[in-house]
């Protein structure tokens, strides 16, 4: 009798989900953020919400995506190069309006590298001291931008470009830099 209310609690215990099951505040970042932007793309376009709908959107979308959020399609298997395909772990979620961070809890039990990835930080440029910042750095605020420094050898060569495209790409850091 004590051995079977033992068990009976043991097994309730086992269905309770536990607290650190669930996200922590920064955790996932990549898979949220880009799956937040899939639903609210899928609402503002008044797609049908049914499974194939939602792959077809998120391939579409997987197309364009760069960085942190094309190595998160990638794991998905959302690109064509992908070795595993788990794009169904977030279609058919998605289709039925499961939060975007029940779906990437789910699919950090699926593979933990997903909920790896973090988006780079962005660089301040209107308080930041651009002859401190390292060149990788001033490539990076370049690429960004999908712009080039054709030429660039030195560190000065990447701030002067830097420099003359801020007021195209940064305008309110660049009123900062002209009062300062």
């Amino acid at each position: 009798m004590l051995c079977s209310g033992a068990v009976s609690v043991a097994l309730v215990l086992t269905l309770i989900p536990s607290v650190s099951e669930a996200l922590n505040v920064g955790e996932c970042e990549v898979c949220v953020g880009f799956l937040a932007r899939l639903y609210q793309s899928l609402k503002d376009n008044n797609v049908k919400f049914n499974s194939e709908a939602v792959e077809g959107e998120l391939v579409k979308m997987c197309r364009e995506a760069k960085g942190k959020e094309n190595r998160l399609c990638y794991y998905m298997g959302a690109t064509s190069d992908a070795a595993t395909k788990i794009i169904n772990e977030v279609s058919k979620p998605l289709s039925y309006h499961v939060p975007v961070e029940k779906i990437c809890e789910k699919l950090k039990k699926k593979d933990s590298q997903i909920c790896e990835l973090r988006y780079d930080k962005q660089v301040d440029l209107s308080t930041a001291d651009l002859k401190k910042l390292k060149v990788k750095d001033l490539k990076k605020i370049l690429a960004d931008w999908a712009e080039t420094c054709k030429g660039c050898v030195e560190k000065s060569d990447f701030i002067r470009r830097i420099n003359e495209l801020t007021t195209k790409y940064a305008p309110t850091a660049a009123k900062v830099q002209t009062e300062l």
